[in-house]
């Protein structure tokens, strides 16, 4: 039963060491995809 728990825990810790930069870059993905959609519409203006 321990190592069971001990592999969870190592598991969890990992995945959430993970997520740091995994967002990180989720942001930056984000703000590179609203300024494509922002020189999409500057280009497709009908006035």
């Amino acid at each position: 039963m321990r190592p069971i728990i001990m592999i969870l825990t190592l598991i969890a810790f990992s995945s959430l060491t993970a997520a740091c930069n995994t967002m990180e870059c989720a942001g930056q993905d984000i703000k590179r995809g609203g300024e494509k959609l922002e020189e999409a519409a500057e280009e497709n203006k009908n006035y």
